[in-house]
């Protein structure tokens, strides 16, 4: 297990909590219901046929399981699992490699895999739907075709860009799952969770506010309630229980958040200054993304996987054929 797919601005510290936090059981994760009971049932079928699950992809913004449920589907169907990125399978050797290494059942699973290598996309196709792989030795004349036969084998996809994968690709996923924003109930639970694997003592008004702010996903859920966590320990609350054990209350949360930029509606200091861009600068829009990255010095991906989805999902801008528009 790598930390490669947590968030980069996270200390070393933080990423190694953040993998404690994940649940152990897919009946420990919260929230994706529909997703939830469907992967359920996929998996019993997979297992009492005592077949490999179908390659399955999920797409969504980030921070929202991905990773986490790729790791579930390996547990739950007893399997090992092997972790990668698009980017870093840059030659059909690679992934050769890590083919000829999996054993029957096992997982492969792949962030970002709309990225990978257009001629690593291709070599992929035989291997999912025929599981073998045909490798080419040497060059020139004297070169040869050799058809190696694979276990079979799940491969799991990640991705926050559903439209840059191809469709060859797309349709040898037999499942194709969409991944949503979290409702504030179901963030107030992961947050009480987090606090119990912390050791934290939470209120629920608490827990509630810091959900309200966490912009649908759990990832930023668990990074604020860590540094609310920070707040309280060098501005100890008032609230104590028996035994003198600080209890994290409503009004703590609050000037925690504050402190930290985080509005009531979970907009960051960045996200305002990609709406001032748009306002001050271009007269609420159109505008390309192009010239919003260069005034934010964000990269382009940065700016519509990351930024944009939270603030068309609150409806305060659109992208139109023309470029962004503040509404």
């Amino acid at each position: 297990m790598t930390d490669k797919n947590l968030d980069p601005k996270l200390t070393k510290i933080d990423k190694e909590v953040e993998l404690t936090l994940r649940p152990k059981k897919l009946s420990e994760f919260i929230g994706q219901k529909k997703l939830k009971e469907q992967l359920q049932i996929f998996i019993r079928a997979a297992r009492e046929r005592g077949e490999a699950l179908d390659h399955t992809l999920f797409y969504g913004p980030p921070g929202l399981g991905k990773t986490t449920l790729a790791m579930l589907l390996a547990k739950e169907m007893g399997s090992n699992i092997k972790i990668t990125s698009g980017p870093a399978l840059t030659r059909v050797g690679d992934l050769a490699s890590i083919f000829t290494s999996l054993k029957k059942g096992d997982l492969l699973f792949i962030d970002e895999i709309h990225r990978l290598n257009k001629i690593v996309e291709e070599t992929m196709y035989n291997a999912m739907e025929d599981f073998a792989l045909d490798i080419v030795l040497g060059k020139g004349p004297s070169a040869r075709t050799v058809r190696l036969n694979l276990q079979k084998f799940t491969i799991v996809g990640a991705t926050t860009r559903i439209g840059l994968i191809s469709g060859p690709m797309r349709d040898r996923f037999g499942l194709v799952e969409q991944i949503d924003f979290y409702d504030d109930l179901n963030l107030a639970e992961i947050i009480k969770r987090t606090a119990r694997v912390l050791g934290i003592k939470i209120d629920l008004e608490a827990a509630e506010e810091i959900a309200r702010r966490a912009r649908g996903t759990p990832r930023i859920a668990n990074r604020l309630l860590r540094r609310v966590r920070d707040y309280a320990q060098i501005n100890p609350p008032t609230v104590r229980q028996s035994g003198g054990q600080v209890v994290i209350a409503l009004k703590d949360a609050k000037s925690a958040l504050e402190k930290l930029g985080v509005d009531e509606i979970g907009l960051s200091d960045a996200d305002r200054k990609y709406l001032e861009v748009v306002k001050k600068q271009y007269g609420g829009g159109p505008v390309g993304v192009e010239n919003i990255a260069a005034a934010l010095t964000e990269d382009i991906e940065t700016i519509t996987d990351v930024y944009e989805p939270f603030l068309m999902k609150k409806g305060l801008i659109k992208r139109t054929s023309r470029g962004r528009v503040c509404v």
